[in-house]
């Protein structure tokens, strides 16, 4: 069973630690379906890493109250990028922390708030990965769900933050889709050459599912059966 809450107007660190904590729920239910992704293309341990790494944050957060937001991502940072093996563990790690250091002292991310902090950590992404849209990475996910939520937080729902996160999760998930027909270009897959094409990016995936825990977060979703 789904329990419901109110949706959210605007995300405070117990929030953003809510969807820490769903992610790595979903994360650990897809293990098994995101290694068989990176068994196509990559070393087949693509959800066993995040679902570790992911983990571990929870685990942090047992541990710990932070007081606003950028330490909140400090930590999570860090922490991903300690106990995520392959590449994933340095991106998300820069993601979360990029995110963090870009509202320094905030103590709640409304939807223009939070759309500034998510491009942020994309950038960080970009930069420690030197990659791309269109390269067969987690970035045609993140793209894609940016855009979807930016022109939802600025459209005629502005205020909506919950629809405005479920037109980015939508966004990643047809992104994630996207990755299909795409050569990589990077990272291990980069070396199949034109075999890489037909087979979904794991890192797509995974930026796919956290996209899916931050919508049923902020639509008041407090886990599932």
């Amino acid at each position: 069973m789904i329990a419901m809450a109110d949706a959210l107007t605007a995300l405070t660190p117990s929030d953003l630690a809510a969807w820490l904590r769903r992610s790595s729920t979903l994360l650990a239910e897809h293990v098994s379906a995101l290694n068989e992704l990176d068994a196509a293309i990559g070393d087949a341990d693509h959800g066993s890493n995040m679902k570790r790494g992911f983990a571990a944050v929870v685990t942090a957060l047992d541990a710990e109250e932070f007081a606003d937001i950028p330490a909140l991502m400090k930590k999570v940072g860090m922490t991903l990028v300690s106990s995520v093996g392959g590449a994933s563990g340095p991106l998300y790690g820069t993601f979360f922390l990029r995110l963090g250091t870009s509202q320094p002292g905030a103590t709640q991310l409304d939807a223009a708030d939070l759309l500034a902090a998510l491009r942020a950590g994309v950038g960080g992404i970009e930069q420690r990965g030197k990659a791309t849209v269109g390269e067969k990475t987690m970035l045609d996910a993140w793209a894609p769900a940016l855009d979807a939520f930016e022109q939802a937080s600025t459209g005629e729902d502005a205020s909506d933050l919950a629809a405005a996160v479920r037109a980015g999760a939508e966004g990643a998930e047809q992104g994630r889709e996207a990755t299909t027909p795409l050569q990589a270009s990077k990272g291990r897959a980069s070396y199949l050459g034109e075999r890489s094409i037909g087979h979904v990016d794991p890192g797509a995936a995974s930026t796919a599912l956290l996209w899916q825990a931050l919508a049923e977060t902020v639509a008041g979703q407090e886990g599932s059966a």
